[in-house]
């Protein structure tokens, strides 16, 4: 059984997660700032540090900025931390390397087994297609979404640029009025109403388009997702893990 410390189980995702534990995991704690306000079949604190028992793994899904105070407990008692959110700062992202030697940490912008497939025939298409295809990329999310572009629309970014000679991110065309380069990966963002999550990658070639799309139609798979990874981080020794690392079985 693995022990779980649930961080933002207030929010969409913390309430997918406990809705989709089933046999070989358990929350035996949250930490959410509406600690006081929640209704769970556990016990809820503001602040990590609060917690007097011990948990096989941390589930993150609350803000970047709980970073800190998450990685300090990590530390300090040896838990694997899986961490789900995104819109690190430098800074974080910098703690999250520097971390992970201490500890083991399983980062993902998204823990759909979907977005990974359409992220590695992402890059395959990049390597295939070359920069004679002009490369877009669009992100739907709901309302209520803080960080944009998303997290998984940079990991798509991050692998088709991988595969070319030189890439720069564009996200905001209106600033100025010229033709687009080659070099270009444009990253689009939309929020409205209660959008769960729709990616596309689109390369646009001469008189042919490529689309690589994906839609998530329920929370339950990211859930489901990242409490596969809490099971499978729980037995690891300090290093960064992902995605590709679970599936793949390193």
């Amino acid at each position: 059984m693995t022990n779980i410390i649930l961080c933002g189980c207030g929010g969409r995702m913390g309430r997918a997660i406990i809705e989709s534990v089933k046999d070989g995991c358990t929350i035996v704690a949250g930490v959410d700032v509406n600690a006081s306000a929640l209704s769970t079949g556990f016990p809820v604190y503001e602040k990590i540090s609060d917690f007097p028992g011990k948990a096989d793994v941390i589930v993150d899904f609350s803000h970047h900025s709980a970073l800190p105070s998450l990685i300090e407990y990590a530390k300090a008692t040896k838990t694997p931390i899986v961490l789900a959110t995104t819109g690190h700062t430098d800074e974080e992202l910098a703690l999250i390397e520097e971390s992970v030697n201490e500890i083991a940490i399983f980062r993902s912008g998204n823990f759909s087994l979907g977005i990974n497939l359409l992220i590695t025939l992402a890059k395959q298409a990049a390597k295939t297609l070359g920069t004679d295809f002009d490369v877009e990329i669009i992100e739907k999310h709901h309302n209520k979404k803080l960080d944009a572009p998303s997290g998984t629309a940079l990991m798509i970014a991050d692998a088709i640029a991988s595969e070319r000679e030189e890439s720069e991110y564009v996200f905001d065309r209106h600033s100025e009025r010229k033709a687009r380069e080659s070099k270009e990966i444009g990253l689009h963002s939309v929020r409205g109403g209660t959008i769960v999550g729709e990616h596309e990658a689109i390369f646009a070639g001469e008189n042919e388009i490529v689309t690589i799309s994906h839609s998530a139609a329920s929370r339950e798979i990211f859930a489901t997702g990242a409490l596969r990874a809490a099971i499978y981080l729980a037995k690891k020794e300090k290093g960064l893990y992902n995605m590709t690392d679970m599936i793949e079985g390193r």
